[in-house]
């Protein structure tokens, strides 16, 4: 398994351009021939040099690009590529340490743990649409944010008015879209609807006065109270579905859910309660400022200057600081990796107790659970703040790890040969 691996990295030609492009940056000797094109003029082909090989250069301009694109600001499909090359490498690391099959399981569980980050990071920034123009790198994500909310309006509507648009993974929708086209005909000639269902059909061959009697009841069921319990079904399933997808996944079926997926879902739920809290806190002070304080601008005022440039610094620390912290988890999740905050994980793990140490699906380093350290924080007045990077644990000489190190030597070896 691992020698067709090694087959398929010879059979890729892997040069300078083909890194470039892994990462959307542009060759400096492909911007100089596009600038010949735009102006008109004709390029000798056999003259143009073919990509150089993967050196120092190369990482000369990846870095060079990738500052570039920060400076401009990040998107969600900066962000995406980053996950995506992380997940890459790691699947290549893991396939040489293991193989190919137990790669691609370690990875996949990873990429599911990302996912639930990822999907709570566009949550985030469609919640912190309105303000996200005062943050300097993430100013690009109020314009995701505007696009995915009008995606999903338009989806929306669509789904409303075309009952072809009934998916798989919509049931409720599906049954619901069957049984009204089940019970309905339309006449060809007068387009008049009728209901072809066994109660309509026992209504209608009802004698008078009996008729008259049931049909205002009839109708008052199916075209009020029908829809009406769908609509609040629907609705109580939107709210409910993803606990109830939590409780299937990580609850019923924990034998086959790994850990790390368990961790970091439950992890996001329970930080979930409290991240509303500062959301709706932003929402307060951002309606403070854009309609209380700047409507009272009519004239140079340093006392409403000095309010309105405090409430800038509050939101952009707080929106700053959230972010910053769900791309946090979600580079732990895409990793396979855990992390220590204080409270949220001890009530995590609470929930679905410690990781199994004698499983390689199980991720990375989980430090605060090993015996001595749980003896020391049971003796400390206040909870330790920092278990390491990626949770690997801390000295108390800060020392490198003798392997870090043995890895740093051969790179240096492997280029100086």
């Amino acid at each position: 398994m691992l020698s067709s691996f090694k087959l398929l990295l010879f059979l890729i030609h892997i040069d300078q351009e083909t890194i470039l492009n892994w990462f959307g940056i542009e060759d400096t000797n492909n911007q100089d021939i596009r600038k010949t094109l735009e102006k008109g003029y004709q390029v000798d082909i056999s003259n143009v040099e073919s990509s150089p090989d993967v050196s120092l250069e190369t990482i000369r301009l990846i870095v060079e690009g990738l500052w570039n694109k920060i400076q401009n600001g990040l998107t969600l499909g900066d962000i995406e590529n980053i996950l995506f090359f992380i997940l890459f490498i790691r699947f290549i690391i893991i396939s040489i340490r293991y193989n190919i099959k137990t790669s691609f399981y370690i990875t996949c569980i990873g990429l599911f743990a990302g996912y639930l980050w990822y999907r709570h990071l566009i949550d985030i920034i469609s919640m912190y649409r309105s303000v996200l123009l005062k943050l300097p790198f993430f100013h690009k994500f109020e314009i995701d944010a505007v696009q995915l909310r009008s995606f999903h309006r338009q989806m929306t509507f669509i789904d409303l008015k075309l009952e072809e648009n009934a998916n798989w993974y919509n049931p409720g929708q599906v049954l619901y879209y069957a049984f009204t086209k089940g019970i309905t005909d339309v006449d060809s000639d007068s387009e008049i609807k009728y209901y072809i269902d066994p109660i309509s059909m026992f209504v209608s061959n009802l004698q008078e006065p009996t008729k008259s009697k049931i049909l205002p009841l009839y109708y008052k069921v199916y075209n009020k109270i029908i829809p009406k319990i769908y609509d609040i079904c629907s609705k109580f399933w939107a709210q409910l579905s993803v606990v109830a997808a939590y409780a299937v996944i990580t609850r019923i079926g924990k034998r086959y859910c790994p850990y790390l997926i368990r961790w970091h879902w439950t992890f996001l739920l329970i930080i979930s309660m409290i991240e509303q809290i500062f959301i709706y806190f932003i929402y307060r002070v951002y309606y403070f400022q854009n309609f209380v304080l700047i409507p009272q601008l009519n004239y140079i005022d340093q006392n409403l200057i000095l309010q309105i440039n405090g409430l800038n610094v509050i939101i952009v620390c707080v929106v700053l600081t959230h972010i910053g912290f769900v791309l946090f988890g979600l580079f732990h999740a895409i990793w396979g990796q855990y992390f220590y905050i204080p409270f949220f994980v001890e009530n995590t793990e609470l929930h679905i107790g410690p990781r199994p140490k004698n499983s390689i699906y199980s991720g990375g380093n989980t430090a605060w659970q090993d015996s001595e350290e749980k003896k020391k924080s049971l003796n400390r007045r206040f909870p330790k703040l920092w278990y390491g990077w990626f949770g690997s644990g801390t000295k108390s000489n800060w020392s490198i790890n003798l392997n870090f190190k043995k890895f740093i030597k051969k790179i240096i070896k492997r280029f100086k040969r």
